[in-house]
Formats: structure tokens, sequence, C-alpha cells
């Protein structure tokens, strides 16, 4: 589905600039200049986002965004200004603003953060029927694929493996020859710190820099559960 971004601003070459750019995205782009005019297109264009100039010359863009969002509260809007005061920033977050992005910009960070608002205002796509889900942790059996608060893990087959098993037995302590016989389907022998090994690979993949799902219980295994 192709995007409307209307983009509001008094500066007439930076407004061709953006479009432009937005435009090479693959989205549709059109520009407005007063605060009136991003009103009036906002109620007959419907766009998905826009970029709004926090100062015009009739109308700040905290009243611009109070109109648009009196009819489309769903319209994403990320404020593109030369304000860079905390303050400012606040005021316009507050008042249901996205995003912020002060002058001077790239076009590149304005892109990512405008494709970023986009993908959070998608829908959900339902989930699998064959996944497991713990928390903001899932694994879809079928497809191989597993994430954590929607981002993506790339994990090898083993690690999926011991991860699916984990989470098939969600708040159960299991010791490592449960996991060597469920996993690997065989006796290691003496070689049981391959466990220990994997648990460490998926702790930097799945627990790595949020909170930790996977915990070691002193002298009889390791269990999986919702981060607290």
């Amino acid at each position: 589905m192709t995007r409307r971004i209307l983009v509001v601003d008094d500066e007439p070459d930076l407004v061709e600039v953006l479009c432009g750019a937005l435009r090479y995205e693959g989205w549709q782009a059109v520009g407005a200049a007063t605060g009136a005019e991003a009103v009036s297109a906002a109620r007959s264009w419907a766009p998905d986002a826009v970029v709004l100039d926090m100062m015009l010359p009739d109308l700040d863009g905290l009243a611009v965004l109070e109109q648009i969002h009196a009819e489309r509260p769903e319209t994403r809007v990320l404020f593109l200004t030369a304000r860079d005061a905390v303050e400012d920033r606040i005021a316009g977050i507050a008042a249901g603003g996205d995003d912020y992005v002060t002058k001077p910009f790239s076009l590149a960070e304005v892109v990512v953060r405008l494709r970023s608002l986009l993908r959070r205002a998608e829908p959900a796509a339902a989930t699998p029927s064959d996944a497991l889900v713990l928390g903001d942790l899932v694994l879809v059996e079928s497809a191989r694929e597993v994430s954590r608060g929607g981002q993506p893990i790339d994990l090898s087959p083993t690690e999926f493996a011991l991860l699916a098993h984990l989470m098939r037995h969600p708040r159960q302590v299991l010791s490592k020859a449960q996991l060597l016989d469920a996993v690997w389907s065989y006796d290691f022998g003496g070689q049981a710190h391959v466990v220990e090994l994997y648990i460490s690979y998926l702790r930097k993949k799945i627990d790595a820099g949020r909170a930790p799902m996977i915990h070691t219980v002193r002298g009889a295994g390791y269990l999986l559960k919702a981060a607290a």
C-alpha cells in the first residue's frame, strides 16, 4: 500500500526537497505552506503521516496538530522545527505528536523516522497457529522465525531447537540431561557443558540489552519465563 505523506513548512525549497525524497521511497507526498493549507489538505487527502513545522505564518504546529487529530486521530505526526529546547519537544509530544526532528536535519533521518512511525501504525499481524508466545518473545515453528518485542532474532538450527523446547515448558526448571535428550537426542556423556554453551549463545541473542528471560537455577538447570 502506497503511503501518503503531507509535508508542512513555509520554506518552498525545503518542502520540494522533502517531497522528492519521500517520493523516491515510493510514497505519495504533497506540500503545504501554511497551517490552514495543512488542515485543508489533511481533510481532503487523508494522509497517513504529516511532517509538520512548528512555526508557520498563520498557525503554530500545535494548533495544526489539534485540528488534524480532531478529525483523523490515527494520523502520525513528525514535528520538524528549528526549536531544540527540551520544553518544545515535550510540548509537541504531549500534544499528540509521535516524533521530533530539529533543523538542520538529514533526509535519511526523516525517512527512517517516518518509516518507523508508519510501521507502528500498521495493524498487528495475526499470530500463526503454531506460534509459541511467552511475554514479548514469539517463536513460529513452521517459519522458523523468532522475534522479541517485534524485533527479529536470527538463530542457528540448534539454538532454535533449544529455545523451542524451553518455550514448550515455560516456567519449568529443565536439567542439562533433559535438554540434552530433547535437543541433541543422544547422550553426550561427559560433554554436558554443550548445554551451557548454547544457553550462553541464546542469552546473547534473546536477553541482550533487555530484561532477562533465561534463568539459571543453581544445581538444577535452566528455566524460561516472561520478563518481569
